[in-house]
């Protein structure tokens, strides 16, 4: 199924399945009573996004000028997807008295248009910091196809749980009918992968895409 490394190839479609799921509510939930330790353990965390994505997969079709990438794209009630970020890390903050660090990681194309976008939350008590990624992207040695990787700050279907954390290794969200470009993780040899779509070949696309059998 998979064409990079790191996943066999063609007849291993056999030995994927889905992860071991902990349930909607796993077991270990634990409610944070002690206000001191809950900040002592977000002093600890930092909120990294992606931010490189132009909104291909949104729908948008115009030319790629100033502020026309995904973070910008209006959601509700005039908020962006980057007001939405920075006031749910506001809400974590004022909650716990804590000062939790955002950090977005831009693309070429984003990049500078970024920097003049943040100046808007000059004013917010977040500590926003922006990096760059390489104009180039990263390739597997053996075959010299590009690494896959996936992720931006449209995927707002996170925001921190307190019950979930620290026992918490990962947290995902159901995949939806708009995610089905989106990678998924499977369990393949008792591991849990992530399965990019540029891994599938192209006869198990329309699998990989089934909100059913990737979930």
């Amino acid at each position: 199924m998979a064409k990079q490394p790191g996943l066999p190839v063609p007849d291993p479609i056999q030995r994927v399945g889905r992860p071991i799921c902990m349930g909607p509510k796993p077991t270990w939930q634990k409610q944070w009573a002690d206000a001191a330790e809950t900040k002592k353990l977000l002093d600890k965390l930092v909120v990294l996004k992606l931010n490189g994505g132009l909104g291909n997969t949104m729908g948008y079709t115009g030319p790629k000028n100033v502020f026309s990438f995904t973070s910008v794209v209006e959601v509700r009630n005039g908020l962006t997807f980057l007001d939405l970020i920075v006031i749910q890390i506001e809400t974590l903050d004022a909650k716990y008295g804590c000062n939790v660090p955002l950090l977005l990681m831009n693309s070429f194309y984003t990049h500078d248009d970024t920097l003049k976008i943040v100046e808007k939350y000059a004013k917010s008590n977040i500590d926003i910091h922006t990096f760059n990624q390489s104009q180039y992207t990263r390739l597997v040695v053996e075959d010299f196809k590009p690494l896959p990787s996936k992720g931006n700050t449209s995927k707002d279907g996170w925001a921190k749980n307190m019950s979930l954390w620290p026992p918490q290794i990962t947290w995902v969200t159901p995949k939806t009918l708009a995610d089905v470009k989106g990678g998924t993780l499977i369990s393949y040899e008792r591991k849990v992968q992530l399965l990019e779509i540029a891994q599938v070949l192209d006869e198990h696309v329309n699998e990989f895409k089934s909100i059913e059998e990737f979930c």
